[in-house]
């Protein structure tokens, strides 16, 4: 008998007083803008984070040495209303091509600005590390705390 673990995806909404292509371009675009310094698994200093502008496209970030460390790829781009990104980074927090945990933002114009939701699903795909994983990304220093430094920006 097989039996299947499932996580709970990790789940944040913040509003962000932009509009709706501010928020998508700042988040997308901008990233290395808002991204925390530490939250590097490439050996230099991150100098950027860029998320290729297209379904298939590299999620990456760039080394102040001009070297680069794949975090994932693009699932899908709709500008300026969803990105779909897949995490492949495995719990010795190394990029792994054969692990795809999906990282879903949703931009919705509320008419004061933006409604951001983000959903972090599929993380049993971690394996063994999957609750711990978890426990990270959804503490206050996880996609919280991330979604808070986007939003003073893109603001």
């Amino acid at each position: 008998m097989t039996s299947t673990i499932t996580i709970a995806p990790v789940r944040k909404t913040i509003r962000v007083k932009a509009p709706q292509e501010r928020a998508f371009e700042v988040f997308t675009v901008g990233m290395g803008r808002w991204w925390a310094r530490q939250y590097s698994i490439n050996k230099s200093p991150i100098k950027d984070i860029v998320v290729e502008p297209r379904a298939g496209g590299r999620w990456f970030e760039r080394g102040e040495d001009g070297s680069e460390c794949q975090w994932g790829k693009v699932l899908a781009w709709e500008p300026p209303g969803r990105l779909l990104l897949a995490w492949q980074i495995a719990a010795n927090w190394q990029f792994d091509p054969s692990i795809v945990t999906e990282l879903e933002i949703r931009f919705i114009a509320d008419g004061t600005g933006t409604l951001v939701e983000l959903e972090h699903r599929n993380l049993e795909r971690l394996g063994a590390a999957a609750e711990e994983f978890r426990h990270a990304f959804d503490s206050p220093q996880g996609w919280a705390g991330l979604l808070e430094t986007f939003a003073r920006q893109a603001e």
